[in-house]
């Protein structure tokens, strides 16, 4: 299945997109996509109902993020070997791991507004996992099977932030907007093996990140697995999964980074797309 949130932000209805690309409301069938729709059961209830006998959803709604109540977003950083020489940081023998702020949330069409004083805005095409059973010390072998599903991530960064201001890479992560994610959360079993996935992203229509998911230093089952014995994952938590390289901050000659006016395009194999135009700070 491919779930998904539709309407003004704050105003979000549950759907979900049938076999012809089209949105179905399921307003009827639960309160929203969240948490409690993730369990085992709840997704069985769901894949049972045939999208013909739920209302169609006429025109071009907005999406939000496909997943209500996120609890925890975590990230994992420099897990493509390419990705982290382009950055000229050591490959990790272990995880790097780092947090989002859940306040970054966006959905995946939504402006990406710079933070105040930005001066090296990035971008990052990500893999995200969905947690849908609550996972504490999981072998790697069980890992997958506490996932309900995954979906696409901008891991939109600041890198004089993230890098240049001492401390952890947080502060230039969690600005908001800085994690559109969408636009639908795909479940497992639509998905198959999460290594396979080809995955891109655009900025003013150049092509700069070309990758798949096989290249992955730390495969998704490896992370689940190891994120779980430092702190346990819940039901509607989002683990995002690294990116490729091609960000600005490794372009040669010279780093690239965002603008006012840019607009970034995105997408992963069988995850669907996403668009944002980039805006500058303003307190509104």
């Amino acid at each position: 299945m491919k779930l998904l949130r539709y309407g003004p932000s704050g105003q979000e209805k549950p759907g979900l997109l049938d076999a012809e690309g089209r949105i179905r409301d399921l307003s009827a069938r639960l309160a929203d996509i969240d948490s409690r729709a993730l369990a085992p059961a709840a997704l069985a209830g769901l894949a049972a109902v045939d999208p013909a006998t739920l209302p169609l959803v006429e025109g071009a709604p907005r999406l939000g993020v496909p997943l209500a109540n996120v609890g925890k977003f975590i990230a994992i950083g420099l897990n493509y070997v390419d990705h982290a020489e382009e950055s000229n940081l050591p490959i990790p023998t272990e995880p790097v791991v780092f947090t989002k702020a859940t306040s970054s949330l966006s959905g995946p069409d939504d402006t990406v507004m710079l933070p105040k004083d930005s001066v090296k805005g990035d971008w990052e095409v990500e893999l995200g996992i969905v947690i849908g059973t609550r996972a504490s010390y999981v072998e790697e072998a069980d890992a997958l099977n506490h996932v309900a599903g995954y979906c696409l991530v901008n891991d939109v960064s600041e890198r004089e932030f993230q890098i240049e201001r001492g401390g952890t890479w947080d502060k230039g992560k969690g600005c908001d907007t800085f994690g559109p994610v969408g636009p639908w959360l795909v479940t497992s079993d639509e998905v198959g093996d999460p290594q396979a996935l080809d995955m891109w992203l655009d900025v003013n229509g150049v092509r700069m990140q070309t990758g798949n998911t096989r290249t992955m230093i730390f495969s998704c089952a490896t992370i689940v697995a190891y994120v779980s014995r430092f702190m346990t994952l819940l039901p509607g938590d989002i683990i995002t999964t690294g990116t490729p390289p091609g960000v600005g901050m490794g372009k040669k000659p010279a780093p690239v980074y965002l603008k006012p006016g840019d607009v970034m395009t995105l997408g992963i194999e069988k995850l669907g797309t996403q668009r944002q135009a980039v805006v500058a700070w303003s307190r509104g």
